[in-house]
């Protein structure tokens, strides 16, 4: 299958109806005594079957087999580097400031299972609340073999390289400056189309993503619906040994059968997988003057129990227009409630211009002072405040209420810039208290 044979449906949350056998699916009814092909009817529920109807989220699928022909004993297996909260290594310290180079490409053959790369975890994965962080390192197809997490839905950021995801609901093809999102229970297997690959993840153990709230922003801008894409319908009717990984309460278990689970002719509903393009992303910004929250970057939130405070938010900074006057433009400095783990997809980011570079990520954890290195304070305290395109950029940041815990791999094997702290250890005592005194003096 070539990508220009692959088709999306656009909308986000929407509920869609796809067919890859013309009559495959039902009409006007969900569970028919017998369906058409001989097929199985089977819902897939993605949240509880009493949730309100505004968030309740499930497909019916008609597929050659029922998914409990695709599931025998388990056997567990173990994937040391993809790590599941809690995770607290007694020697490790997260409290601090990180900030790392891009994870390199090593002669190992990788999958996307075997070359997942845990840098951060927080909260609890039983509970299903927090996150986690990795980097994937992907030189080699799966090959008859798939996966699924029963732990939470991912949010997957390329860097480098182009991936496909083939789902039990479709194929999506992706790539650098695009996003998907894999839902929680949905099988699949990935390959690679251009190599070697590398990005981030966002493992979300608690509610899913969702669009933030526009509020007075009103109905436009930032991330619109019509540009996340879901896949349209397309099976495997192939009978070759199989093995699917499942991630279940941070474990993973193995189990083997004799053909491909990804046997979906037909479906319906709104649990999908989806990607977004980011350079659709339309951002918001201030006209006047003063520097507004990043929340206004936000393109997902995965909302929490607590009204406004989220689980997780799924924050983009790419090319933009600065005009604010008499402003210091860059984020200024700060520190909040919530934990910032920032990735850099391409170019320069406005508040590091050195040291921040494409592949490599950085760590603020919650409650933690964090902002513009001296160069970039001095810039932007004495540039000239004309109307300034901020270009060739694209970074983004996990944000989550929980504190970010390093995994091992991040403190030892990672390739850790051990002077990011020094960044801002030359920032000058600027203090005038003389009557002649300015703040820039």
């Amino acid at each position: 299958m070539s990508a220009n044979d692959l088709k999306y449906m656009p909308g986000f949350g929407n509920d869609f109806e796809t067919e890859a056998l013309p009559g495959a699916l039902p009409q006007g009814m969900n569970s028919p005594q017998k369906c058409s092909y001989g097929l199985y009817a089977e819902q897939l529920s993605g949240t509880a079957f009493t949730a309100p109807s505004h968030q309740n989220e499930r497909t019916w699928c008609y597929r050659i087999r029922p998914s409990v022909k695709h599931s025998t004993r388990y056997a567990k297996v173990s994937l040391p580097y993809w790590k599941s909260a809690p995770h607290v290594v007694d020697d490790v310290i997260s409290l601090g400031q990180y900030r790392w180079d891009p994870v390199p490409h090593s002669g190992e053959e990788l999958t996307w299972l075997t070359g997942m790369r845990t840098m951060t975890t927080a909260g609890d994965v039983n509970t299903q609340v927090g996150m986690a962080s990795h980097v994937y390192l992907v030189t080699r197809s799966m090959v008859d073999e798939y996966f699924y997490s029963a732990d939470s839905e991912l949010l997957i950021v390329p860097q480098e390289g182009r991936l496909r995801f083939c789902t039990e609901l479709g194929v999506i093809d992706l790539e650098p400056k695009e996003i998907a999102i894999i839902p929680r229970g949905l099988v699949y297997r990935v390959e690679l189309l251009d190599g070697p690959a590398r990005g981030f993840v966002c493992e979300n153990y608690g509610q899913k993503f969702e669009l933030p709230g526009r509020g007075p922003i009103g109905a436009n801008c930032m991330a619109n619906r019509r540009d996340f894409k879901s896949p349209v319908a397309f099976f495997e009717d192939r009978e070759t040994p199989s093995k699917i990984t499942i991630k279940w309460c941070g474990q993973f278990h193995e189990t083997k059968i004799g053909h491909s689970p990804l046997d979906i002719v037909a479906w319906h509903g709104n649990y999908a997988p989806v990607k977004y393009d980011l350079r659709t992303y339309c951002p918001v910004g201030a006209i006047l003057f003063d520097h507004p929250d990043p929340s206004i970057f936000t393109v997902l939130t995965a909302p929490s129990g607590v009204p406004g405070t989220a689980n997780i938010d799924f924050v983009l900074f790419r090319e933009r227009w600065m005009v604010a006057e008499n402003t210091f433009r860059p984020p200024w400095y700060h520190k909040n409630i919530m934990s910032e783990l920032m990735g850099n997809i391409y170019g320069q980011y406005d508040a590091k211009p050195q040291g921040f570079i494409p592949g490599g990520m950085s760590l603020h954890n919650m409650m933690l002072p964090h902002g513009p290195d001296k160069n970039a304070y001095e810039g932007a305290s004495n540039a000239d405040l004309k109307a300034e395109k901020l270009d060739n950029t694209m970074s983004f940041m996990f944000e989550t209420r929980f504190p970010q815990h390093l995994t091992e791999f991040a403190a030892r094997e990672a390739p850790l810039q051990d002077d990011y702290i020094d960044c801002w250890e030359s920032l000058e005592k600027k203090f005038d208290g003389t009557p002649e005194g300015t703040w820039n003096k």
